[in-house]
């Protein structure tokens, strides 16, 4: 499901921490590098409060982003791509992602990112499909 805010969220089968454990995996297998893993969970903890868990993956690959900063150097400040995995009150795990046509439209890309962003919006779809397990059409 997409928000009018240019998240595209799905639901996953599996815990958060199991759920980013795949995602980090898959997104390797897809020949981007893991930038970074945040547990806030665990941010929450250290200073004593409680989160339900949550955790930020930021990965991608320099090929694929370098168009769009070069179209608008702006759409850096959405870069490298990240997903969220995240535990609702009622105990679902979720993933949710900027959407790369959303990323476009806000930092106004031409023709010279079109061509990257149909591909990031191709492969994030892939990826977080797979690490949620859910199927892609």
């Amino acid at each position: 499901m997409m928000a009018d805010n240019g998240l595209i969220t799905i639901q996953s089968r599996f815990g958060v921490a199991e759920t980013i454990d795949r995602l980090v995996e898959t997104v390797q297998r897809a020949g981007l590098l893991v930038f970074a893993r945040i547990d806030h969970a665990a941010g929450a903890r250290d200073v004593g409060v409680s989160l339900r868990p949550t955790e930020l993956l930021i990965f991608g690959n320099p090929k694929g982003g370098t168009p769009l900063m070069q179209d608008r150097q702006l759409a850096g400040i959405d870069l490298p791509l990240k997903a969220l995995g995240w535990e609702d009150e009622q105990g679902k795990v979720w993933l949710s992602y900027n959407d790369p046509h959303w990323i476009a439209k806000r930092h106004g890309l031409g023709d010279a990112s079109r061509e990257a962003v149909h591909a990031m919006a191709a492969g994030m779809g892939k990826v977080i499909a797979a690490a949620a397990s859910t199927s892609q059409s």
